[in-house]
């Protein structure tokens, strides 16, 4: 089990802050995160509002303050890193750090939990076609260390524990705020590398609270719930299984989890990471099940970093998709998604004319030829 302390202080502008340590003197309470935010910052103003798109049925957040948000400063200006004398002060006050968790400055959904989450829908130009609301949610930061050249592979296993933790906790807090609760869903996610789009380099992850569920989530329940009619059973549990029995696609196989590379994967490089319980999200792991999570997630994420030869940084997106928490909820399951668009060394999977364009997927390559690779490439 582990040993995390959690303190909650203030930014300059208000926004919460967390600290998860794991080290001394901050885990037994010798000493206090006390370290205050002296910069000058306005109040954090989004203008981020939400259209229905009535050809495909899904919300589209448009959030033009996001135009001015940190892109890719040196090292010695990263705003990710702890506070450090003769620097340009950033986002965290304290001189060092374990894991810490605040809200986003350049947030794409904000107001859950406030007098917005309210706020009635509209119509844009007063037209029925095209209902507006706010973009109600919450968008945080998880600096997963304050190494600024450290990857999450690279992390010790206690630390990865520690990132559990912090993102379980955070799962159950925005899982409960008014806008989201009821009726969204929580998606808790890693962008790693240039190619992918991130915009600060430092490692880190984010914890999106969206209003509604996502489009990705809205078409597997769906499929969860014609599954469920025919077969009376969880789709995403009976895909689980499924991979177990062929066993073609398993990669890893623990105690409580189970990684394989999925039957129809989309990407080049792709594996899905499952409980062997059925839990909703990640807060209703048990000590258990988060333990043996550090230890195979860690393991997985340095098969991707091994997966190309010459590759020593794999670009890649790594996101939660829990259980949504409307009524759908039962149809919903936890499990990891994790993917690259790199192809080969110094080539990208572009999504051009079918992807993109019509939504028909094209893999260059077979799932099992991936899954023989991330066997492989094990420690």
């Amino acid at each position: 089990m582990a040993q995390v302390r959690r303190t909650d202080r203030r930014m300059a502008d208000g926004r919460p802050i967390h600290y998860y340590d794991d080290t001394e003197p901050w885990v037994s309470g010798a000493r206090e995160r006390t370290a205050v935010d002296t910069r000058d910052l306005p109040a954090v103003a989004t203008t981020s509002t939400m259209r229905w798109d009535v050809l495909t049925g899904e919300w589209v957040a448009h959030a033009a303050h996001r135009q001015d948000r940190t892109f890719m400063p040196p090292a010695d200006l990263c705003p990710l890193c702890p506070a450090r004398p003769g620097r340009e002060p950033g986002e965290v006050p304290e001189t060092d750090y374990d894991v810490v968790v605040f809200a986003n400055r350049f947030p794409s959904y904000a107001g859950a939990g406030t007098a917005l989450a309210e706020e009635p829908t509209a119509l844009v130009d007063g037209e029925a076609l095209w209902p507006v609301r706010p973009a109600v949610g919450r968008c945080e930061v998880v600096c997963f260390t304050a190494d600024h050249s450290a990857t999450f592979a690279s992390l010790p296993v206690a630390r990865v524990r520690t990132v559990v933790e912090a993102w379980a906790e955070r799962t159950a807090e925005l899982s409960s705020l008014s806008g989201v609760a009821g009726s969204g869903e929580v998606f808790v996610f890693e962008n790693r590398g240039k190619e992918i789009g991130v915009t600060l380099q430092h490692p880190h992850g984010q914890v999106y609270a969206y209003p509604a569920p996502t489009p990705r989530t809205s078409q597997l329940l769906v499929q969860a719930e014609r599954h469920r009619r025919a077969h009376g059973t969880s789709l995403l549990a009976d895909v689980l299984a499924a991979e177990q029995r062929a066993g073609t696609r398993v990669v890893l196989r623990g105690e409580h989890w189970t990684a394989y590379v999925p039957a129809a994967a989309r990407w080049p490089v792709e594996f899905h990471l499952a409980p062997h319980r059925d839990v909703p999200d990640l807060a209703a792991l048990d000590d258990g099940e988060r333990d043996e999570l550090a230890v195979v997630y860690s393991e997985m994420l340095g098969r991707l970093d091994r997966y190309f030869d010459g590759v020593d940084a794999l670009p890649y997106i790594a996101g939660w998709h829990q259980a949504p928490l409307g009524p759908e909820r039962q149809l919903g399951r936890l499990h990891l998604q994790a993917f690259s668009v790199l192809r080969q060394p110094g080539k990208l999977k572009y999504l051009a004319g079918s992807e993109s364009g019509a939504g028909a997927w094209i893999n260059d390559t077979t799932p099992e030829r991936i899954a023989d690779r991330l066997r492989e490439v094990a420690s």
